[in-house]
C-alpha cells in the first residue's frame, strides 16, 4: 500500500472524515544496522491502513538534562526516527501552499513533534498544509567518516534525511490537499543552518520555491579536513579501531550518545561551537553555501530571514561562567571566535570597546549578549541575505525585538508567536499571554503565510515591508510596535562583517 493512502480520511481503520493532523508518517526506513551512517532508503510498504495518530520518536539525544526543556526537549527517542507529520485543513485533493518546518537544536537536539511546533494554527488560519519532520542528529547524522574509514558511510546523513522528507512531500503531499509545486521550507537555528546548506545542494533544487531562515545562516559549515578531525576524535573516544565503519554500527546507541557527549564537552572547552556541522564534502555540498549564493545558484528561491535582538541571552542563561564574566574574559571569548583574523586579541578588544561606546554603563555580562548575538547570528544572516538579494530581489529581512520578562528577545522566543503555541503550559512562562502577544503573533503569522503564498510578506496589518538590499538594508522590526528601520545597528554590523 502506498503511504499516500494514509490520507484517505481513516486512521487505524476508523473513518474520521477530514483529519486535521496525520502523525508519525515514515518517509524512510529505520536508519539502523547496516543503514546507520548511510543515506536514507524509501520506507517499506505496509498492508491495509496504517494508523497516523501518534508521533514518531525523535532522533537519539540528551535534551532532557538541559534547562529550558519545553523549548528544546525532543521527547521519546529512537534510532527509528525518520517520521514526519502533516497538518491540513482538509485532505481533499486541494492545491494549497505547503510549509515544511525543519527544527533547530544545534544539530544535536529537537524533533518535529515538539509542542512548540504544533502546525494546527498555521494550517487553519492560512488554509495551508504544514509539514514537520525529524532527521538524524549529532554523530548519527553528521559524523564524517568517509575520509577516515573509507567507503561504507555517507556524509551529511541528517541533510540527506531532510532531502528525503522533501522528496516525500513532492511525491505525496497532493493527497493531503497540498500543492507540491508550491513549497516553502522554514526553520530556526540549526533548521535555518540546514536550509542555508540546502540552498547550495544540487540535489535539493526544485524541491522548494521559498525559504525562511530564522536565527541561522551559513556560518556553521566544516571542511572535510575539520570534519575528519572530529571523526578521529570520536573514534578515539569510543575506543574503536579506525579501520572499518562496521564496529561503529555495533555500538549501542546509548554508548554512541555517551561518546558524543564527551566529544562535545572536550571541544566546547576549546570554544568549538557546534561540533557536528554541515560538511562541504564535495558531493552533496560541492562548495561552501555562501560561494554558491554569490554565484546565483539559488536565484530561483525567494528568501525571508532574520534574527532575534538578544539571541545569545538563551545560551548565556545556561552558562555557569556568565555570572563571573569580566571584560578581560569577554575579550578572550571574542578573540577565540575571531581566530581566523590577524591579531585576534587586538581586534576583539577593539570590538568590545565599540559595543561599550554604543551601550555605556553595561556590565561585561550584559555586553556579551548583543556582541555574540551579532557575531554568531545577525551578521552572518545579513550577509547571506545580501548575497541572495543581488540575484533574487524577493528577499526580506526582519529583527525580532519583543522581550520576554525572563530571557529578553532571546533565541527561540519568536517561535511561540509564529506557531501560536504560547498557550501551551510548558511554554507560557516564557511568553506571558497578553494582548500585545496576541497582536504580534497575528502579524507574524500573516506575514509568514503571505510570503508562502506570494513571495511577499506584506499584509495590511503591518507597515509596508520593503525588500532587503545592500544599499538600504530595510529591516522589519517585529516587537510591541512593528516598524521598518533602515540598517539597524549598522556600525556594529559593519565592524563584525569585516572580521567574519
Amino acid at each position: 500500500m502506498s503511504v499516500v493512502e494514509i490520507a484517505s480520511g481513516k486512521l487505524g481503520g476508523v473513518d474520521v472524515g477530514a483529519a486535521e493532523v496525520f502523525r508519525g508518517i515514515p518517509f524512510a526506513r529505520p536508519p539502523t544496522g547496516e543503514l546507520r551512517f548511510r543515506a536514507p532508503e524509501p520506507p517499506e510498504p505496509w498492508p491495509g491502513i496504517r494508523p497516523a495518530d501518534r508521533f514518531g520518536r525523535a532522533a537519539p539525544q540528551w535534551g532532557s538534562v538541559l534547562p529550558h526543556r519545553p523549548l528544546i526537549d525532543g521527547g521519546e527517542t529512537s534510532e527509528d526516527c525518520l517520521y514526519l507529520n502533516v497538518w491540513t485543513p482538509c485532505a481533499d485533493g486541494g492545491s494549497r501552499p505547503v510549509l515544511v518546518w525543519i527544527h533547530g537544536g544545534a544539530l544535536i537536539l529537537g524533533s518535529g513533534s515538539m509542542p512548540l511546533f504544533d502546525g494546527s494554527v498555521l494550517a487553519r488560519r492560512g488554509d495551508v498544509v504544514v509539514v514537520t519532520l525529524n532527521y538524524r542528529l549529532g554523530a548519527l547524522g553528521f559524523l564524517h567518516l568517509r575520509d577516515v574509514l573509507g567507503d561504507g558511510s555517507d556524509a551529511n546523513c541528517g541533510h540527506l534525511d531532510q532531502i528525503a522528507a522533501l522528496e516525500w512531500v513532492r511525491d505525496n503531499i497532493a493527497a493531503f490537499g497540498g500543492d507540491p509545486s508550491n513549497v516553502t521550507v522554514f526553520g530556526e537555528s540549526a533548521g535555518a543552518i540546514s536550509i542555508a546548506g540546502l540552498l547550495a545542494m544540487p540535489r535539493a533544487r526544485g524541491l522548494f520555491r521559498r525559504a525562511i531562515l530564522q536565527s541561522g545562516a551559513a556560518n556553521f559549515t566544516q571542511t572535510r579536513e575539520t570534519a575528519s578531525e572530529v571523526a578521529k576524535h570520536f573514534l578515539e573516544a569510543a575506543g574503536v579501531d579506525a579501520t572499518s565503519v562496521a564496529r561503529l554500527r555495533e555500538l549501542p546507541v546509548e554508548q554512541m550518545l555517551a561518546v558524543q557527549s564527551r566529544v562535545l564537552m572536550e571541544r566546547a572547552s576549546e570554544r568549538k561551537i557546534m561540533t557536528f556541522q554541515t560538511v562541504v564534502d564535495g558531493a552533496l555540498l560541492p562548495r561552501p553555501p555562501l560561494e554558491s549564493l554569490r554565484a546565483g545558484e539559488a536565484r530561483d528561491v525567494a528568501l525571508l530571514g532574520g534574527t532575534n535582538l538578544d539571541e545569545w541571552a538563551f545560551f548565556a542563561s545556561m552558562d555557569p561562567t556568565t555570572a563571573s564574566l569580566d571584560e578581560a574574559a569577554l575579550c578572550q571569548r571574542v578573540a577565540r571566535m575571531l581566530d581566523a583574523v590577524d591579531d585576534p586579541e587586538r581586534r576583539a578588544t577593539e570590538l568590545v570597546e565599540l559595543y561599550r561606546t554604543r551601550r555605556p554603563g553595561t556590565s561585561a555580562q550584559e555586553l556579551e549578549v548583543p556582541l555574540v548575538s551579532d557575531l554568531m547570528f545577525r551578521v552572518p544572516l545579513m550577509r547571506l541575505l545580501e548575497l541572495q538579494a543581488a540575484h533574487r530581489p524577493r528577499t526580506y529581512a526582519y529583527l525580532f525585538t519583543w522581550r520576554s520578562p525572563t530571557l529578553g528577545a532571546a533565541h527561540l522566543l519568536e517561535l511561540p508567536f509564529l506557531f501560536g503555541s504560547y498557550a501551551d503550559p510548558g511554554i507560557a512562562s516564557y511568553v506571558p499571554g497578553e494582548a500585545e502577544v496576541d497582536g504580534l503573533a497575528d502579524r507574524m503569522q500573516k506575514a509568514w503565510l503571505a510570503f508562502a503564498r506570494s513571495d511577499d510578506p506584506n499584509h495590511r496589518d503591518l507597515p509596508s515591508w520593503p525588500r532587503y538590499d545592500a544599499a538600504r538594508r530595510a529591516t522589519m522590526l517585529l516587537g510591541e510596535q512593528c516598524r521598518v528601520e533602515d540598517a539597524p545597528h549598522e556600525e556594529e554590523r559593519r565592524a563584525c562583517d569585516e572580521l567574519l
